[in-house]
């Protein structure tokens, strides 16, 4: 518990470029930007079926995403995961 608390709080530090910024969370088909640039993909099991995650890193900030495709959650979608 204590780690979650302390990685959100990290994650709160992080000063992201201003196209990052714009990036709307959570919220399946929101564009990402021009400068990420495109690392893995994965599937993992959500409930009953497999969903997509891709990571990217951001050029500018240096920022790593996640982007969910998970066609049953409307607000799975963008996640910052770190530099």
């Amino acid at each position: 518990m204590t780690e979650d608390l302390n990685r959100k709080n990290e994650l709160k530090k992080m000063a992201l470029c201003d196209s990052c910024a714009g990036i709307q969370r959570n919220w399946r088909k929101a564009p990402g930007h021009p400068e990420l640039v495109q690392g893995g993909n994965r599937q993992e099991k959500r409930g009953a079926s497999l969903v997509t995650l891709t990571s990217y890193r951001c050029d500018r900030c240096g920022t790593a995403w996640e982007y969910e495709n998970n066609k049953a959650n409307q607000q799975a979608g963008w996640s910052v995961v770190g530099r």
